[in-house]
């Protein structure tokens, strides 16, 4: 069964940010699992890291339009965040292990980088061998490579208004950059990683492979 797996971003945490999480909706559509914040899905090749990134943005916490119930203090949130992120990266199986978040870390786009997450988030990935961190926020599709580990920064935010026509610079490898709608898919086997960017008509746009060895955990 396909899953809705869904974190926040900075408009769903104005207005009512635990309305998202309702248990209500579950019983509408069991494929909704936004119960949590942040949560793991585990699909045995991989298990996949579901971060909310919201609360690391400095900036929100002066506007009062954000919703920080649940939340607040930010500093012992991010703290408990953070540790747990770490233990279930370092204690996790998976061939590939994969965060998602909606903010970006790395971009070429819009919005840019994400200062605050760089310097939190970023060396939490770094130190626990996550394979791709995978984001929204800017309304574009971009490939980034880190160029000082593995990692791999990728943006699928081809699903809203686009053609902003703003770039930024990132200090990491660019290795594809679309500023127009589309969407990312993904094929994982033990071995290989498989993902492709498609425009809203289905033509791939880029498409590449990643491959780890099979005893790689």
């Amino acid at each position: 069964m396909f899953m809705h797996c869904v974190v926040l971003g900075n408009h769903d945490y104005t207005g009512d940010a635990l309305a998202q999480q309702s248990s209500a909706i579950r019983a509408v559509d069991s494929r909704w699992t936004s119960v949590n914040k942040s949560f793991i899905v585990d699909t045995g090749v991989a298990e996949f890291f579901l971060v909310d990134t919201v609360p690391f943005v400095q900036k929100y916490w002066n506007e009062s339009k954000f919703d920080w119930r649940q939340v607040a203090p930010r500093d012992t949130y991010l703290s408990t965040l953070l540790t747990d992120l770490g233990d279930a990266l370092s204690e996790s199986n998976a061939t590939w292990k994969i965060v998602v978040g909606h903010h970006t870390i790395s971009s070429g786009c819009e919005h840019g980088n994400t200062t605050d997450l760089v310097a939190m988030l970023l060396p939490v990935l770094k130190t626990y061998g996550a394979d791709m961190y995978i984001n929204g926020h800017d309304h574009c599709l971009q490939r980034i490579t880190s160029i000082d580990s593995p990692l791999e920064f990728i943006t699928s935010g081809g699903g809203s208004k686009a053609w902003a026509g703003k770039f930024k610079q990132t200090s990491d490898k660019l290795e594809f950059i679309y500023d127009g709608q589309g969407f990312l898919s993904m094929q994982l086997t033990a071995a290989e990683a498989s993902l492709a960017f498609y425009d809203v008509a289905g033509a791939v746009l880029h498409s590449w492979q990643l491959t780890k060895s099979t005893s790689t955990n």
